[in-house]
């Protein structure tokens, strides 16, 4: 699975803030590099959806 890099240039957070995602190809997710959001790639499509996304391990938020 690999996203092109044009398209993962312009994807960023959905929450207010829109800071941008870093790729994790073994894991299909792209993480926000702001509040740490972790949201999963499903058949090669970013869900970038607030409800979809998990927070890491050990976030107590």
């Amino acid at each position: 699975m690999a996203l092109d890099t044009a398209l993962l240039e312009i994807l960023a957070c959905p929450d207010t803030h829109h800071a941008p995602l870093t790729l994790d190809e073994a894991a299909a997710t792209l993480t926000c590099t702001e509040c740490g959001l972790i949201f999963p790639i499903r058949d090669g499509i970013p869900v970038l959806l607030l409800d979809e996304a998990t927070r890491p391990a050990g976030d107590g938020r």
